[in-house]
């Protein structure tokens, strides 16, 4: 891992030419519930099967709720010997400190009266 990074410069990166990979380790509800636009869904507990996904990325910035997690998820990452020259960061004080739009999805496991599958009522993460 590189550093963190505050949400701020996120929003401006994703604006320019070369935006960062942007992953969201939250469970897909959370992440259906709201996320940065753009940003792609691992879950945390995928992440060490599917870390190959991002050899050869030049940038990648994590995201979980509170900025804890993504920080284990950034480390994870960049030590993956196929991300060795990206850049990998966390963003600092994650969605909590986000004040960027969200793009929502229709939760694929949520049931017919609307309750989630996890993770507490409708809060984005």
């Amino acid at each position: 891992m590189d550093d963190e990074i505050d949400p701020a410069e996120v929003e401006s990166l994703l604006d320019g030419a070369d935006a960062p990979r942007v992953v969201d380790i939250r469970s897909p509800d959370a992440f259906a519930r709201g996320h940065i636009p753009g940003s792609e869904n691992v879950p945390f507990a995928e992440l060490s099967d599917r870390v190959a996904d991002f050899e050869g990325e030049e940038r990648i910035v994590t995201v979980c709720p509170h900025g804890k997690a993504s920080v284990q998820a950034a480390r994870l990452i960049g030590s993956y010997e196929g991300t060795a020259d990206a850049r990998v960061e966390s963003m600092r004080g994650g969605l909590e400190a986000w004040e960027g739009p969200l793009d929502e999805r229709e939760s694929e496991t949520e049931t017919e009266i609307g309750t989630e599958a996890d993770e507490g009522p409708n809060a984005p993460f």
